[in-house]
């Protein structure tokens, strides 16, 4: 049975044989989580999806290079701060 918590199949068939935490996790939220789904993109049903939600991220990081006080006080509001 495969461990679909811990490997997740996803994560690491990629051609490399890299398991994408190996990448990510030297990176920051925003920029680990776009090369996550772009690591996958072609290993699920959905690679639009996921090249999307890559995209998200890059925006939310860009924004966050440019004002990080904007992002910082947009994530405050969310969380009820």
């Amino acid at each position: 049975m495969h461990d679909t918590v811990n490997s997740p199949k996803h994560y690491i068939s990629h051609p490399s044989g890299i398991d994408c935490i190996q990448i990510t996790e030297h990176m920051s939220f925003n920029l680990g989580n776009a090369i996550k789904y772009i690591w996958r993109a072609d290993l699920k049903h959905d690679a639009i999806e996921d090249l999307r939600k890559a995209h998200w991220y890059i925006e939310r990081e860009i924004k966050k290079r440019i004002n990080p006080i904007e992002v910082n006080n947009h994530v405050d509001k969310e969380c009820g701060k």
